[in-house]
């Protein structure tokens, strides 16, 4: 069986999109733990009428308030050998489930099955969000999502399906830690749980103005580079090697000042004629090419600009440094 953990609030005007595309799946073993988190329009009473007509379908109240401890809540209920989560704003195609469950039979434990997203929208969808699908679904494709893991999130909240063991083995629902998708996604990387690749769009996902991760300060970027510094130093991180910062724009800016408050010692770089010798947080601005002179340097890479990132990038190619072991796009 597959459980599916839906946390939801005030989403009545999605809600009955969302279930009928979990009735209608080709596979049917599933069961859904549908939370209610505090709603106050008529999305308990919705969700109420389908529980009433399939009994695969269970309607709980969240005893906390939040996504997580919904979660939570819906996984101390779950029966199934297989667990996801499903955003209750969103589509299902008809096939995610058999597809996801097809390939984690095929791989066995220790991997994670994930498939291709589709945002859709009643005003079209903005060139960030089209960016971000693009990136996102071209790692899905060939299962290198990792690679790329300091970026942002490369597993979607709602699209991915795990063996409860191998779930459970990566701490389930337990850490606090905002985003949470975010935050589950860098414990399947912990853990070694290898993504399956997957070249089909098995989820839509909905963008409108008061979604939560557009609105909830859980989801500000000060919460991602949170999070993102927090891996880095448990998982890649070398004390060994002398730690490099490349970038003084609000990340830059955010990574250093958690380094000093750490007392970790780095190099802070950027190739700005005015700002090359000068001092932020009384750390000197230097230009990147001293990197040369550092003996096995690891770089936090927080610089935005696209062209800017490639010619880094190509800099530190000639130097014969590696994605995710030397050097480590935050952005």
């Amino acid at each position: 069986m597959i459980s599916i953990l839906i946390p939801f609030k005030n989403t009545e005007q999605f809600l009955t999109e969302c279930l009928k595309s979990i009735v209608e799946q080709t596979f049917e073993n599933w069961e859904v733990l549908a939370v209610n988190d505090h709603s106050t329009d008529s999305s308990r009473a919705l969700v109420n009428s389908f529980a009433l007509k399939d009994s695969r379908i269970k309607l709980l109240d969240n005893e906390g308030t939040g996504i997580i401890p919904a979660l939570r809540y819906a996984y101390t209920i779950a029966k199934g050998a297989y667990i996801t989560r499903m955003d209750s704003d969103d589509i299902m195609k008809p096939n995610r489930l058999q597809n996801m469950l097809h390939s984690l039979e095929e791989k066995g434990k220790g991997h994670v099955a994930v498939g291709q997203v589709r945002y859709f929208s009643d005003r079209g969808i903005s060139d960030g969000y089209s960016r971000y699908e693009k990136w996102l679904n071209q790692l899905t494709s060939t299962g290198e999502n990792y690679n790329e893991i300091y970026k942002e999130c490369v597993i979607p909240s709602p699209c991915w399906l795990v063996h409860r063991e191998d779930f459970e083995a990566c701490g389930g629902f337990e850490p606090n830690r905002y985003p949470e998708d975010y935050d589950l996604t860098f414990r399947f990387y912990e853990k070694k749980i290898k993504v399956i690749p997957c070249d089909e769009v098995l989820h839509l996902w909905r963008d409108y103005d008061t979604r939560t991760s557009r609105t909830h300060v859980h989801y500000a970027q000060n919460y991602f580079l949170d999070i993102k510094l927090h891996y880095f130093l448990k998982l890649d991180y070398n004390p060994k090697r002398p730690l490099v910062i490349w970038g003084a724009g609000f990340k830059g800016k955010k990574i250093a000042k958690t380094l000093l408050e750490k007392n970790i010692a780095f190099n802070w770089l950027c190739d700005n004629p005015k700002k090359i010798n000068k001092e932020i947080y009384g750390q000197q601005m230097r230009h990147f090419s001293i990197l040369r002179k550092l003996k096995s340097p690891q770089s936090i890479i927080t610089v935005a600009n696209e062209n800017a990132q490639l010619e880094i990038t190509n800099y530190l190619h000639s130097l014969d440094q590696k994605t995710m072991q030397d050097y480590f796009f935050f952005c």
